[in-house]
């Protein structure tokens, strides 16, 4: 008589909380519920992938003394990494200058493009926690636009995160930040940023700062 096998139901094993990700970013949760269905209205769009929206951020430093030294290279490598939680790539020279020692093709910078997950938490830390850090800060210039709804700001010092360690990165480091929307034009996308919570300034107060 034939043994009778009996089946069992494959397990398959629980992934450990570590490996499990995290809900959805605060920002992009606040884009969703609150800035995507007001921006529609003011907008008269019903269509939500022609409401403006974040597609990426890029974070680039660059490093003119790594010409000479290049450990600050280095230093500035590692403090955009804890910054932004991603691991930039070198930015090459294009073309060599006898006069400043630069050699085509030579490593004088870093960068970062940021998407996903990673670009509205570095947003949120960017609107929460660096800007308002910044000395004397009264907010973002409104008129920092590319004419293609693309927005760039600029920052002196990587001191402003707090991820960054001061009594290990000593030397003060700028970046220039670039967030590039949807938006088909600067004022759609000023009111976007807006909405989002960047501290842009209102028109009369750049007016009255160039004045």
């Amino acid at each position: 008589m034939a043994k009778t096998v009996k089946k069992t139901k494959a397990v398959t094993p629980k992934a450990s909380p570590s490996s499990v990700p995290a809900g959805t970013p605060r920002m992009l949760d606040h884009y969703l519920k609150t800035v995507q269905p007001a921006l529609g209205k003011a907008l008269s769009r019903t269509n939500s992938l022609a409401i403006p929206r974040l597609e990426k951020i890029v974070v680039n430093m660059g490093v003119g003394v790594a010409v000479t030294e290049k450990k600050y290279l280095e230093e500035a490598i590692g403090a955009m990494a804890q910054v932004t939680g991603q691991k930039p790539i070198a930015t090459l020279s294009k073309v060599a200058v006898s006069g400043f020692k630069l050699r085509e093709n030579l490593p004088i910078g870093c960068k970062v493009t940021l998407r996903g997950r990673r670009m509205y938490e570095f947003l949120d830390r960017l609107v929460s926690v660096a800007l308002p850090r910044v000395r004397d800060f009264r907010g973002l210039s409104s008129t920092a636009f590319d004419g293609h709804g693309n927005y760039s700001l600029g920052l002196s010092e990587q001191m402003v995160f707090p991820e960054i360690n001061p009594d290990k990165y000593t030397r003060p480091q700028g970046m220039n930040i670039t967030l590039v929307t949807s938006a088909k034009n600067d004022d759609d996308a000023r009111q976007f940023l807006r909405a989002m919570g960047v501290p842009l300034k209102k028109d009369k107060e750049d007016d009255d700062a160039a004045a």
